[in-house]
């Protein structure tokens, strides 16, 4: 009996931030045959955020010669540093041509490929969004991993976005946790709104986020639905659970030999905007009908 195939899965997050997306991924694979623990075998690795953490688990699955390597955000870099045949499959990566992770979206070519989360196009659909909800906002706080790969050119993107609206821009740096409890700290009083550019450090320390911005009466709007469940006010963006199944869709065809480099990267077909209407109530803020109408989920 030929050995069982293993998947080595390095979660860019905790289990607490993206527990919910790696079990839609486990569970969409064992629907399309491969079941863990009987013709599969799937190592986990949890990097909580820290890009050292994830180099040193992508050098780890590239020791062991994994079958194929599935990841999100950074951990798609790390693996890629690790090994240039191991098969890598993205859940969720911003711009993977611009980072040289693959050639193309359409033929990726090398051993690399995935979903594209395409955050930049979003960035001025959430500002909108924050403008229509709260039309009193001109002072934005946005708390930004400096760290992230491809943070800069977010950046770039919000002050674009955010001066098309007439909004003070304040750019928040952060690398670590206890920098985001710093940066939380100088909030009160300072801003209207604190746009979060979500990613596996900011989407680890969610709660802290919250529980920060709360205490200073700051409403917040996020590219996850992860930090509304967690108390935040708005998030609009990709579905990461419809994402991460997709991305199971890549490793079974992998895994039944076919060649990354000749699967076209993959959008966004699903979009959520979430409200949390607990949140506004204790912020204060009445919210539309007209907008309560769009949301895909309202949180009550």
């Amino acid at each position: 009996m030929s050995k069982r195939p293993v998947v080595g899965f390095l979660v860019a997050g905790t289990q607490a931030s993206h527990g919910a997306w790696v079990v839609a991924f486990a569970q969409h694979l064992s629907e399309l045959g491969w079941i863990e623990g009987r013709n599969l075998k799937i190592e986990y690795r949890w990097a909580a955020g820290d890009t050292q953490q994830m180099a040193e688990f992508a050098a780890e699955f590239a020791h062991q010669k994994v079958d194929v390597i599935v990841t999100s955000a950074y951990g798609a870099v790390a693996a890629k540093k690790a090994t240039s045949t191991i098969p890598i499959v993205f859940a969720a990566y911003a711009d993977p041509v611009a980072s040289g992770l693959v050639g193309s979206f359409a033929r990726p070519g090398g051993n690399v490929t995935g979903l594209t989360v395409q955050p930049s196009d979003l960035n001025s659909k959430r500002l909108e969004l924050l403008r229509e909800i709260i039309p009193s906002v001109r002072r934005l706080a946005v708390l930004v991993n400096i760290g992230n790969l491809g943070a800069s050119q977010e950046v770039i993107s919000i002050r674009t976005a955010a001066a098309s609206l007439n909004f003070e821009v304040n750019i928040l740096e952060v690398r670590t946790g206890e920098d985001i409890e710093k940066a939380m700290a100088a909030l009160k009083g300072r801003t209207d709104a604190l746009y979060v550019f979500s990613e596996p450090l900011t989407n680890a320390n969610r709660y802290q986020i919250i529980k920060a911005a709360t205490a200073a009466k700051v409403p917040t709007i996020f590219g996850f639905r992860e930090f509304v469940d967690a108390g935040g006010l708005i998030s609009y963006g990709p579905n990461f659970v419809h994402l991460f199944k997709r991305a199971a869709e890549f490793t079974d065809k992998i895994l039944r030999g076919a060649n990354p480099a000749d699967m076209p990267v993959q959008q966004p077909v699903k979009f959520d905007l979430i409200i949390n209407l607990r949140a506004a109530k204790t912020l204060g803020l009445k919210i539309s009908e007209t907008i309560l109408t769009r949301a895909d989920e309202v949180i009550e």
